[in-house]
């Protein structure tokens, strides 16, 4: 049976659903550490997508790639405690400030590096930044062919994969050779919970730069189990263009961020009866606020 090479891009992201006042930097760079971090939620429904293709097909193999700093090698291990094989964390101060054309730029050339890769899968879109723009970048900085707004794979066959897209008033069925990338929908599965053998075997996983503050107990782990090393690449490991990355390579530039509250100027009680409803929905269609 044939098996595949999976790479899925992932992204640990700000939970925005506790933004600040101080989620947003002078330079108009979000405040990271202002803000709890978590795995951007329509990645982990590609990474269920890659992880349902490796239970399909025997063999195969799902690395996880995400850009960020540090800390970022929290949602690979959250990945590899879910059934992933391994991950590559591409950290580097050059990629700080990214936009999702510096960012879809770096995340291009891993790609490049690893070469053999027969399926990249991304989620939709972050919910910092709501662009789903990398994705669609990255396929065609690598001129791949990609399929968007997935929500399930149907079959791989003869080099060939056929998916079924979720768009806005209904689904189709399409397909394209391998290699591809598509990007996954929330609508798409949820993420399979983690597996305890999983988390018993990885939870000590770590990338060099978490081994040097690390506790010197465990440091033998690391010779004698080197599925724990988590890969840390940066700009040298890639080969990149400077002038393409971080600040330098985005020219998206957000000037600032407000917060909106919403407050209801009038209110009115409907009593709840049939004739009640009736009137209100007239009313409601004959102001235009819905219909």
């Amino acid at each position: 049976m044939k098996v595949y090479k999976i790479v899925v891009l992932a992204k640990q992201v700000p939970d925005t659903r506790n933004v600040g006042k101080d989620a947003m930097k002078a330079d108009g760079t979000v405040n990271r550490a202002a803000l709890a971090a978590i795995f951007n939620p329509e990645d982990l429904n590609a990474l269920e997508q890659a992880l349902r293709l490796k239970d399909r097909f025997p063999g195969s193999t799902v690395t996880l790639l995400t850009m960020g700093p540090g800390r970022a090698a929290d949602i690979i291990r959250e990945g590899l405690f879910r059934g992933a094989d391994d991950g590559i964390l591409l950290t580097d101060r050059a990629f700080a400030g990214s936009d999702t054309l510096a960012t879809s730029y770096a995340l291009s050339r891993v790609l490049m590096k690893l070469k053999d890769f027969d399926i990249v899968i991304a989620g939709r879109q972050a919910i910092d930044g709501d662009t789903a723009q990398v994705g669609p970048q990255v396929a065609e900085k690598l001129g791949l062919p990609q399929i968007t707004y997935v929500e399930d794979v149907l079959k791989i066959e003869n080099n060939r994969i056929f998916v079924k897209r979720r768009l806005h008033n209904g689904v189709e069925n399409v397909s394209c050779t391998l290699p591809m990338l598509m990007t996954v929908n929330a609508s798409a599965p949820a993420c399979r919970a983690r597996n305890a053998r999983l988390l018993m075997k990885f939870k000590h996983a770590k990338t060099v730069s978490e081994l040097q503050t690390a506790n010197e107990d465990y440091l033998h782990l690391y010779s004698d189990r080197p599925y724990l090393n988590i890969a840390e690449w940066t700009v040298a490991n890639v080969e990149a263009e400077p002038e393409q990355l971080g600040l330098s390579g985005s020219p998206t530039k957000v000037k600032t961020i407000e917060n909106v509250v919403l407050q209801a100027k009038e209110a009115k009680t409907v009593p709840a009866t049939d004739a009640a409803i009736e009137d209100m929905m007239k009313e409601l269609i004959a102001s235009h606020a819905i219909g």
